[in-house]
């Protein structure tokens, strides 16, 4: 299925909590032979990060100890069969200077009625600065809103990868509407996206900044691959999408 390239899963979550669903590395390692994955970006999941039931969440040490525990665990887990390229999940402590030279990007997550980013924190502009520096990309998962002000404004010029085309950063249609997925640092993803939407991303858009995801464990890495695969694309298009695109983007990261 691979070819001449490596197939690149571009978005994965792993972590020690492997309760529900199952998210352990060993879980996810199960499908390589079914799928033709050789690499994949991961990230902790947000369970190990902050307390997204509690709106009014407050940090503290304890939650930093676990932060900093659930972002190294992913530094260890590459294996001569698949390659790992963990980015940092970064909260309100913005703490890039755990980055380490395996780390390849920033993880940057919430949903509506979950704990807030406080953007107004000197911290916050410093982070992004260290990011913009490092050429590192940020997949970016927030309000609709909340992802215009990033990109347009806080963030302007970094290299910015909107997860699932957009579905839960406001929706597909309403980031085309905006011409965000026009501008030439964003990039997206595939996970869980509708086979409507990656097709008309495609052909409006082209096939060089768009990455094909999985959302393990919540999405299925076979089942989402042959989604893509399934599209009618041309053999450049789906060596881009299924790796290619992935493995320039990750080349251009300088820890």
């Amino acid at each position: 299925m691979s070819g001449s390239f490596s197939i690149i899963d571009a978005h994965a979550h792993c972590g020690r909590e492997d309760r529900f669903p199952p998210q352990d590395i060993r879980d996810y390692a199960s499908y390589l032979g079914r799928s033709g994955i050789r690499a994949v970006i991961m990230f902790p999941p947000v369970s190990e990060i902050y307390d997204r039931y509690d709106p009014g969440f407050k940090d503290t040490d304890q939650w930093r100890e676990r932060r900093r525990e659930s972002n190294e665990y992913l530094l260890g887990i590459s294996s001569p069969e698949l390659t790992v390229y963990p980015f940092l999940f970064i909260w309100n402590d913005y703490a890039v200077d755990q980055l380490t030279p395996a780390h390849k990007g920033i993880k940057w997550h919430r949903h509506p009625d979950e704990p807030r980013y406080d953007y107004e924190n000197p911290l916050c502009s410093a982070a992004i600065a260290d990011i913009r520096r490092r050429g590192m990309p940020v997949c970016l998962e927030e309000e609709f809103e909340n992802t215009l002000y990033f990109i347009n404004e806080l963030a302007r010029g970094v290299k910015v990868i909107i997860p699932h085309l957009g579905l839960l950063n406001g929706g597909y249609e309403s980031l085309r509407r905006r011409d965000i997925w026009a501008m030439p640092n964003i990039y997206a993803d595939t996970a869980l996206a509708p086979p409507g939407d990656i097709k008309d991303y495609v052909s409006r858009y082209g096939h060089e900044r768009i990455m094909f995801g999985s959302d393990f464990p919540f999405g299925d890495p076979v089942h989402e691959l042959n989604k893509v695969m399934r599209l009618g694309l041309t053999d450049a298009q789906r060596a881009a999408i299924t790796g290619l695109n992935a493995a320039r983007l990750l080349s251009e990261s300088n820890v």
